[in-house]
């Protein structure tokens, strides 16, 4: 079985930053692709950055030159610093990583249960 667990999300100011860090544990031969998505209430999910097992990097246009991705392999961990918050970017971040399974060998996409992001204006 495989977990993501973030952690990091709390109220910050307008302007303000915050580090969310997701660890993986679990039955896990390797990670690839891992991200960050957001939803805010009544909103769908969406990207808000991604980095790859070598570590390139994307970014939704909304956060670009704000939030920095990156990722300690070692430790199974994804990082997001975000910086210079904004009310707008209030919601629940979740990490995504893609996951191949040590026992199973089969390779799925797992989400965490979430963490809550407000931005105080």
């Amino acid at each position: 079985q495989v977990q993501l667990v973030e952690s990091g999300g709390g109220l910050v100011q307008h302007g303000g930053s915050l580090r969310l860090s997701c660890v993986a544990s679990g039955s896990i031969f390797s990670i690839g692709d891992m991200g960050w998505y957001r939803q805010a209430p009544g909103q769908q999910r969406d990207l808000v950055a991604t980095i790859s097992s070598v570590g390139s990097s994307n970014y939704a246009d909304s956060v670009k030159g704000r939030f920095g991705i990156s990722r300690d392999n070692a430790k199974k961990t994804v990082y997001l610093q975000m910086n210079s918050l904004k009310p707008e970017d209030t919601a629940v971040y979740y990490c995504n990583g893609n996951v191949r399974d040590s026992r199973s060998r089969t390779t799925n996409r797992y989400w965490g249960q979430g963490t809550q992001v407000t931005v105080s204006s």
